[in-house]
């Protein structure tokens, strides 16, 4: 076991956090694309979906197509793995001969989750700590098993935004 200078022992800790692999978004994004510029239900109808930092903006003529569009990308982001408890589709905007969609990819914790997560952990009288860092929630604990169970019982809540836990130390 190493030796600490000033009697200091970290006790076990993790990271809850809500994060996506904006690669795979990208990928996804054109595979979507591309299946959509070979369908035959949409030839001629100059529709395409454009990724820019965390939204997804689909164009196409109907709101119909729309609804085939959002299909198609809802498939490619669940093939590559991102959770589409993480998207968030807005409502479509249709003129004329025009129809778009902006799709949100949501990332990190913010302020009213975080709280929500920590009210939740001190409410199940699991004898961890829970704090507030920025987009993350750190839970500290003096047992594995108890972060453990922490874990096993943020899981089961529907928080309504994928989390990961991370940095896990003993």
């Amino acid at each position: 076991m190493p030796t600490y200078t000033f009697g200091y022992l970290p006790m076990p800790s993790f990271d809850v956090v809500s994060e996506v692999d904006h690669h795979e978004i990208a990928n996804a994004v054109d595979q979507a694309n591309r299946e959509v510029t070979t369908r035959f239900d949409f030839k001629g109808t100059d529709s395409s979906f454009e990724l820019n930092e965390t939204v997804i903006a689909m164009k196409t003529e109907s709101d119909f197509q729309l609804g085939q569009m959002l299909d198609v990308l809802y498939a490619k982001l669940a093939k590559r793995g991102i959770d589409l408890g993480a998207v968030e589709a807005d409502e479509p905007v249709i003129m004329a001969k025009t129809a778009t969609r902006n799709v949100t990819v949501r990332e990190g914790i913010d302020a009213d989750l975080a709280r929500k997560i920590v009210k939740q952990v001190k409410g199940s009288k699991i004898k961890v700590q829970a704090s507030i860092q920025g987009e993350q929630v750190r839970v500290t604990g003096k047992k594995r098993d108890d972060l453990q169970a922490v874990m096993a019982m943020l899981k089961e809540a529907e928080l309504g935004l994928p989390l990961q836990f991370k940095n896990f130390r003993d």
